[in-house]
């Protein structure tokens, strides 16, 4: 069997899937893309397609090793989340050449449900209140929401009040039965999130997830004895390599993103790592849905896995939505929630081609928001 096509399809509202065909005739789908930067994915895509076709598509560790070690110059959140898609695809193609899901060629299932929590926004705390009623009404036990809006470098009391009150109203709602996390979305910075942490640690949020900024890494140990609160972090980190500072440091929680940190085979390879550290893995997946179902047959399989998340119905998804994409919506029918393992082949689900065709036509040019701070500098969003 040899690979002999290479498509990529930009969809709204902000995601890219790949193509994978084979001789043979089977296909796998994956989704390489970095949120607001699509486009220079598309072409790495287009590179690294170069060397994939005309070869077999079984050999997944092989291809992995010289798509990412290959060239001269290595890695990036481009290239390894144009390597993470056809990872997806070609254990995608592996399964249905075999019949079985992708968590049974990893070793087979653990568990029999993955638990996921829901997005409410936060960044209008007023809500709040509301949009954790109706996850709770949808049957979740888990939401997360961001902690703040902007924030200036040394926080005014009010922000830290308002950080507070989301925290306090979060709780408050979810009762000591329901959990949620608090993400800081690299918004706070370390002088703050020393002064936050210790304040948050009474409303006992799941976790605090990227405290500060990837760039800080050395800040973690100090942020990891501010308080007992579980720190999670991982959606801007790419390779295991660059999660060993981070568990060295205490961080209690990995969180990479199956479609930016090379595929399914790295995102094993970061979970295993976790476990020595006995830390949990809850993957980053604001996405559609095949990093969702490509991060569920991780989920199945990993000892050590915490929690998934995923976008349906969050708000980036204004002209499509996840469902949009499969013909059958059963694989992401929650179920007091938590996702049911399923055993279809590859990836779980079936692409509707005709409607990723059509959204193509389209395509999108998302960016992410742009904000500055009262006196003009830029503010991280």
């Amino acid at each position: 069997m040899k690979i002999t096509r290479v498509e990529t399809f930009l969809v709204p509202p902000r995601w890219m899937f790949v193509r994978v065909e084979t001789d043979a005739g089977l296909i796998g789908w994956g989704e390489p893309v970095v949120e607001g930067r699509a486009e220079p994915v598309r072409a790495a895509v287009e590179v690294l397609a170069e060397y994939l076709l005309g070869r077999d598509p079984s050999r997944i560790e092989d291809h992995w090793q010289v798509m990412t070690k290959g060239g001269f110059y290595r890695g990036g959140p481009v290239l390894s989340s144009a390597v993470a898609g056809l990872d997806q695809a070609l254990w995608d193609i592996k399964g249905k050449q075999y019949g079985v899901p992708v968590h049974q060629l990893l070793g087979g299932p653990v568990r029999e449900r993955v638990r996921a929590y829901s997005w409410i926004g936060g960044d209008e705390p007023a809500e709040i209140r509301d949009a954790l009623a109706a996850q709770i009404e949808a049957g979740f036990t888990a939401v997360k929401m961001n902690g703040c809006g902007p924030m200036t470098p040394v926080a005014t009391r009010a922000e830290i009040r308002d950080c507070l009150r989301r925290a306090e109203t979060a709780r408050e709602v979810l009762g000591d039965e329901r959990d949620f996390g608090l993400d800081f979305h690299g918004r706070v910075s370390p002088a703050n999130a020393r002064r936050l942490l210790p304040l948050l640690a009474e409303h006992a949020p799941m976790f605090v997830e990227e405290p500060v900024l990837p760039d800080y890494p050395h800040s973690l140990p100090d942020l990891v004895n501010a308080s007992s609160i579980p720190l999670a972090l991982g959606e801007r980190l790419f390779t295991r390599q660059e999660f060993l500072a981070p568990l060295q440091a205490g961080v209690a929680i990995l969180q990479p993103d199956i479609s930016h940190a090379g595929g399914i085979s790295e995102l094993r390879r970061i979970a295993a790592l976790a476990e020595t550290y006995g830390a949990q893995l809850a993957p980053h997946c604001p996405l559609g849905p095949i990093a969702l179902a490509a991060s569920l047959q991780v989920a199945f399989t990993t000892p050590n896995f915490l929690i998934q998340e995923q976008s349906i119905g969050i708000h980036y998804n204004q002209d499509a939505e996840l469902l949009d994409y499969v013909t059958d919506p059963e694989p992401f029918r929650f179920q007091g929630g938590s996702l049911a393992r399923t055993d279809r082949p590859g990836l779980g689900i079936t692409v509707d081609e005709p409607a990723v065709r059509a959204a193509d036509k389209k395509g999108h040019a998302w960016r992410n928001p742009l904000w500055r701070h009262a006196d003009g500098s830029f503010a991280e969003w």
